[in-house]
């Protein structure tokens, strides 16, 4: 596979000169800062620890690499289980603990706050002090979240397990990502990378379905404990056989050039931007103060904090991540795929519950096929970028099925054939299965300076997730808009008991209750097409989503992936 005219080959890019190897031009302040940061060293010492790099890996890779691959597998699979698992117990839970409505919103929002929040500052984090410690702090905040979920008594509780949870589960999720890129060389990661799709699509399909069952037959505290077990497998793995190169400066150096500014900004201005898209429309109106004030000082927090990221020597998110246009592509559509797949994986089992009257269980083993096809174009998408020969055809590909998949849900409906009912959802869920791992070959082939691979990948995961958060808000928005236009034409004609439909934010809460009531089938009838009418214009609007993200991603350059350069904390093999 040949490379982009201009992207340097591993070699090639070893003997250029320091400010171009380290992804700096030779104009400007705060590039002459960067690159007197930059660890640099004449290129004969380059070439000879890059050449003995892939003389480690040509060989054949220690029992204790297949053993910390393992275990980041396990992390991944945790994260994916627990991030899904606990919206459909919210009813439960509060229903048990006596919640309000706003105890019963900040339990299910905290973990995804939390964790598109702390993503970047583990990621920046762990370029000073270190993956493994990073990783560990994690382990300890997801571990005691757990627990504090488990043994809640109170709504309180619940809302602080779930806090440290993704406070724990940000890391866990990032740094395991970032890890195998430290693991592997970028010519053989692509088949890493698929077999890391299983787990964590795995984790995705079983985490709304085990939620279910817990509650239903067990209790919904097992939501909390059930990630022990595996905390207890991953860990002892990673602690000893998790052996990645150590970072040579001292700690008092390391701290002192470390961001902290940029940090404080960004976690300000990001917890102000994100928490009013999680409520807008749902908790308050998008027109509330409450909303729009916290947003626009959240957005203005933004542009600072992207104006001062040029000023520090070590920054956060530098400036030189974005000068490629494949990295900017890549992250454009990273956030498109993430308003696409939280929009829908949160209203798809809505839809089969209040048009198809199916329940919660039942709704969930109906999403099982399309599932089980995400899994499967996950992993091969990311191993057949070998034989393609690269990873544009596999994006294009993607983006087309996602947007084809997408626009004909539109087309169910309450008489639709079981045929329709699953095949149609498993082609969308192949298309947004396939763009969950091969979007990280760009953007780590994007990189001028390897050890930017780890900025680079925190950075999509992080585009990844606030997409989801602006999808979630504009789909609720939608629905309930939508909804309380077309059910206000009926509302007059229905039974006095179901008339309390008139109020579009109790429309999600009421369907579980439309199987209760005495009512006639003309009438449920009546009230399935109403829901009907709310999904489809999700449908329609993610269809919309999904074409920009095809338009964008023909931007995508073919960069080459055949490079043995490995970064700072490579895993050592003695």
């Amino acid at each position: 596979m040949g490379a982009i005219e201009g992207q340097p080959s591993a070699v090639s890019h070893a003997k250029t000169s320091p400010a171009i190897r380290n992804g700096v031009h030779s104009n400007g302040v705060n590039n002459t800062k960067e690159a007197a940061y930059a660890d640099v060293r004449d290129d004969g010492e380059i070439d000879a620890d890059n050449d003995a790099s892939a003389g480690q890996f040509a060989k054949k890779k220690p029992l204790n690499f297949y053993l910390a691959f393992f275990a980041i597998n396990i992390v991944v699979f945790i994260f994916s289980l627990d991030s899904t698992s606990l919206s459909v117990a919210i009813p439960s839970i509060a229903d048990q603990l006596h919640g309000t409505t706003l105890q019963s919103f900040w339990a299910g929002i905290a973990f995804l706050l939390a964790t598109v929040i702390t993503q970047p500052l583990y990621t920046s984090l762990s370029d000073i002090y270190g993956r493994k410690p990073l990783l560990q702090i994690a382990f300890l905040l997801f571990a005691v979240g757990s627990v504090v979920f488990g043994l809640a008594p109170n709504m309180p509780a619940v809302i602080s397990g779930r806090l440290l949870q993704g406070l724990g589960g940000g890391g866990l999720d990032v740094l395991g990502e970032i890890i195998v890129a430290d693991m592997t060389m970028l010519k053989e990661r692509p088949v890493y990378l698929g077999i890391m799709a299983i787990p964590t699509a795995v984790g995705s399909i079983l985490g709304p379905s085990l939620g279910a069952i817990l509650c239903q037959d067990a209790s919904w505290r097992w939501i909390g404990w059930i990630n022990l077990p595996c905390l207890g497998v991953a860990y002892p793995l990673v602690l000893f056989c998790l052996k990645l190169r150590p970072i040579n400066s001292p700690l008092i150096q390391r701290t002192k050039e470390l961001d902290w500014i940029g940090m404080a900004i960004f976690t300000s201005a990001c917890t102000l931007f994100v928490l009013p898209l999680s409520w807008a429309g749902t908790l308050y109106s998008w027109s509330s103060w409450k909303t729009l004030f916290p947003f626009l000082i959240g957005s203005i927090g933004l542009i600072v904090f992207a104006w001062y990221e040029s000023k520090p020597l070590i920054p956060i998110i530098p400036h030189r991540l974005f000068y490629s246009r494949t990295a900017s592509v890549t992250l454009a559509g990273a956030f498109f795929h993430g308003m696409i797949l939280f929009a829908l994986m949160q209203y798809l089992p809505f839809f089969y519950q209040a048009v198809k009257s199916e329940t919660l269980i039942r709704s969930a083993l109906s999403l099982l096929p399309t599932s089980v096809a995400s899994v499967f174009a996950a992993g091969s998408s990311a191993v057949l970028v070998g034989p393609l020969r690269g990873y544009r055809l596999s994006i294009w590909a993607s983006w087309v099925l996602v947007t084809i998949g997408t626009g004909l849900l539109a087309l169910l409906s309450v008489s639709s054939s079981k045929a329709m009912g699953y095949g149609i959802p498993i082609l969308w869920g192949w298309g947004v299965g396939a763009l969950l791992r091969v979007p990280q070959l760009p953007i780590q082939a994007s990189v001028a300076k390897i050890d930017d691979t780890g900025l680079a990948i925190g950075l999509l995961m992080f585009f990844r997730l606030l997409g989801g958060l602006v999808g979630l808000a504009i789909s609720s928005t939608i629905f309930s808009n939508v909804f309380e236009a077309s059910i206000s034409k009926i509302i007059p004609h229905l039974p006095v008991d179901i008339q309390s439909l008139g109020d579009a934010n109790a429309a999600i809460g009421f369907i579980p209750k439309l199987r209760t009531f005495d009512i006639s089938p003309d009438t449920l009838l009546l009230i399935q097409n109403k829901y009907l009418d709310a999904f489809r214009a999700i449908f329609y609007a993610m269809t919309g989503v999904c074409g920009l993200g095809l338009i964008i991603s023909l931007g995508t350059e073919e960069l080459t992936l055949d490079k043995e350069e490995r970064g700072e904390q490579q895993f050592e093999t003695d």
